[in-house]
């Protein structure tokens, strides 16, 4: 019987980190498009229909404490 042998490739190096990161991120932002009109308000939640959350969803979100739970 032969035996196979595997190759297991070596992790992937990421040059430059956090500080290349942000640089590149800092450069990409003159591309990024900002609305010319502010956000539509939300919608009351007595319109919305038809949602299903599931009741574990629920319990997270609502023990958040941004979303006043």
């Amino acid at each position: 019987m032969q035996k196979h042998s595997v190759t297991v490739p070596a992790p992937v190096e990421l040059d430059g980190g956090l500080e290349e990161l942000r640089g590149d991120c800092a450069r990409m932002v003159p591309h990024w498009a900002v609305p010319a009109t502010a956000a539509p308000a939300p919608v009351p939640a007595s319109l919305i229909h038809g949602v299903t959350v599931p009741s574990a969803s629920a319990r997270l979100v609502g023990g958040m404490s941004e979303y006043g739970g």
